[in-house]
């Protein structure tokens, strides 16, 4: 089977027309499979929608019950049949509930990553390498310029600020799904006890997260009207990337404006934002994590989608790899 006849890329997205799926749709259609719950590969208004139970729990809290017509639940590592075109998902390492799409027909195996990475993250289950035939790959961070320091070595600079200005309130830019709470985790992980304080945005989906088994400790809102409830000078505050340096954070003590991104890298985009602190943590695979996926895989070909698409398929074609980027408009990146 050729590749393309069971993958190619449409306006909507990766789609399988022996079996009439798309993968992560940018625009509504009538059966779609979803890779993870963030909101630019997760819409509402499809037909029909496959995803694991996490995911889909994620997308119901986003948009209401009735986000899509139908859906089923597919567990990771487990296979399913659709039309004769067999199914697998296997973890991602993305976020809670992320999970790379394996399409096979007639000894024909493709793989569609969605967003991944490499490094440890105690709040969803690890990347996992599928050898296939065809492996499609982000590029958010492929240039060779991104490579990701240790998260927990970003932590510990948080901390170490926090003892240097015990006065000042340290607010955490956060992307809200995956982010927000794998950095509450690492907090934990260095032995961080007190309470961490949320924005109001946030407290919904961490509260998911405990709910599925991902210890988070005490959690308190960050916004209240009892002024002892209030976050104390020195506290931790995670907020949505767009709240650190608005007007919502300047009610709390000498607010220390931090960011946790793996576009922290680049230093002109800290210094727009206003970030006095920057911490590279991302949860998409850095440039050495790109490339030495692509060579697990063994793929003898990479369809590069949604990022820095062109160095990477240099890159493979320099190492014997056939490689194409795929243009899909429609992801996004810069919350990360």
């Amino acid at each position: 089977m050729n590749a393309r006849d069971l993958l190619r890329s449409r306006p909507e997205g990766l789609c399988c027309p022996k079996a009439g799926f798309f993968i992560d749709p940018t625009r509504p259609v009538e059966r779609a499979l979803i890779t993870h719950g963030h909101a630019d590969h997760a819409r509402a208004g499809h037909g029909a929608v496959l995803a694991t139970r996490e995911t889909l729990d994620i997308m119901a809290l986003r948009y209401g019950p009735d986000f899509a017509g139908s859906v089923q639940e597919v567990n990771l590592g487990e296979t399913i049949t659709l039309d004769g075109i067999r199914v697998t998902c296997h973890p991602a390492g993305h976020v809670l509930g992320s999970a790379q799409i394996a399409v096979e027909a007639d000894g024909m195996r493709i793989v569609a990553s969605g967003d991944y990475k490499r490094a440890a993250d105690p709040t969803c289950a690890p990347f996992e390498t599928v050898p296939c035939d065809v492996f499609i790959t982000e590029a958010t961070f492929a240039l060779p310029v991104f490579t990701h320091p240790d998260a927990a070595r970003e932590i510990e600079r948080l901390l170490t600020s926090l003892q240097q200005f015990p006065e000042r309130t340290h607010v955490v830019g956060a992307y809200g799904l995956g982010k927000a709470q794998r950095v509450i985790a690492l907090l934990r992980a260095a032995g961080y006890r007190k309470p961490i304080y949320l924005h109001g945005a946030l407290e919904k989906l961490c509260h998911y997260y405990e709910g599925a088994g991902v210890a988070l400790g005490p959690l308190r809102p960050a916004t209240v009207e009892e002024k002892d409830a209030a976050p104390p000078a020195g506290a931790i505050v995670i907020a949505p990337p767009s709240a650190i340096d608005d007007r919502w954070s300047r009610r709390f003590a000498d607010p220390l404006a931090c960011f946790a991104s793996g576009w922290m890298r680049i230093r002109q985009r800290a210094r727009q934002r206003g970030v006095e602190l920057p911490l590279i943590i991302s949860d998409h695979a850095d440039w050495p994590e790109l490339t030495q996926t692509i060579q697990e895989t063994g793929a003898g070909e990479v369809w590069v989608t949604h990022g820095r698409e062109e160095a990477l398929v240099r890159w493979c074609e320099l190492n014997g790899i056939i490689a194409q980027p795929l243009h899909i408009a429609g992801y996004e990146d810069e919350a990360e």
